[in-house]
């Protein structure tokens, strides 16, 4: 009796640069990983697109600056063709726009191309699973950027509409960086009471992540407090 072949469930990394340097470098890292393999490349918007979503990758690399384009508006277009996409923004200078774009467009992560190799490669493990990867102190200082008075935002009030008060104690909680154990304790809450109060604020907010919640939460104190 023939034997059938083990499926393969390493997971499917696409990378997008404009750089070939970059990409075999990339290619290289992920593919001396047991549990991970590049199954595709592009070096623009246009390829991303065409290419991306016949190879049906667990995890997109994908620089913010391409010659036609941008990498946050290939984010947002492979999620929409592939919802459960994991995107990793890759960039070679630190843009808190661009990091507050890709973070709305849905993206999982958000690093630096001066990261270490060891380090990118555990970001991608960590964004194949389903988690968010941005690094603590760039968040903070994206908060921190979010309340500066230069930084006003359109406020976000229509869509808080729809929460309920304690949402929005969740939700004001979430934007000052607490965790649902910080949160349960600070609310005398159960931290599964707190996670599902996260679950129907984010469906409400029709946003996917915390971290997404996190930027609505810090926009949003920013214009009700007038920028002080």
């Amino acid at each position: 009796m023939t034997e059938l072949p083990e499926a393969d469930t390493r997971t499917r990394v696409f990378l997008v640069d404009d750089h070939e340097v970059v990409r075999r470098g990339l290619r290289d890292l992920i593919d001396d990983e047991p549990d991970m393999r590049v199954v595709g490349e592009a070096s623009t918007v246009d390829q991303a697109l065409a290419r991306g979503p016949a190879l049906r990758p667990d995890v997109a690399v994908l620089d913010v600056r391409l010659p036609d384009g941008d990498g946050i508006s290939v984010c947002r277009e492979l999620r929409s063709r592939l919802p459960e996409l994991a995107c990793l923004m890759l960039t070679s200078f630190d843009d808190e726009d661009a990091l507050i774009d890709a973070i709305m467009a849905g993206a999982a992560g958000y690093v630096l191309k001066q990261i270490k190799g060891s380090d990118l490669v555990s970001a991608v493990r960590t964004v194949a699973t389903g988690q968010s990867m941005l690094d603590p102190a760039t968040t903070a200082r994206l908060m921190r950027s979010l309340r500066a008075p230069e930084a006003v935002k359109p406020p976000e009030d229509e869509r808080l509409a729809v929460l309920s008060e304690r949402e929005r104690s969740v939700l004001d909680l979430i934007g000052e960086g607490l965790t649902n154990r910080e949160i349960a304790k600070r609310l005398y809450l159960s931290e599964k009471t707190v996670k599902n109060h996260i679950s129907r604020l984010l469906s409400k907010l029709g946003v996917e992540r915390r971290v997404q919640a996190a930027v609505i939460a810090a926009q949003v104190h920013e214009h009700d407090t007038g920028g002080r």
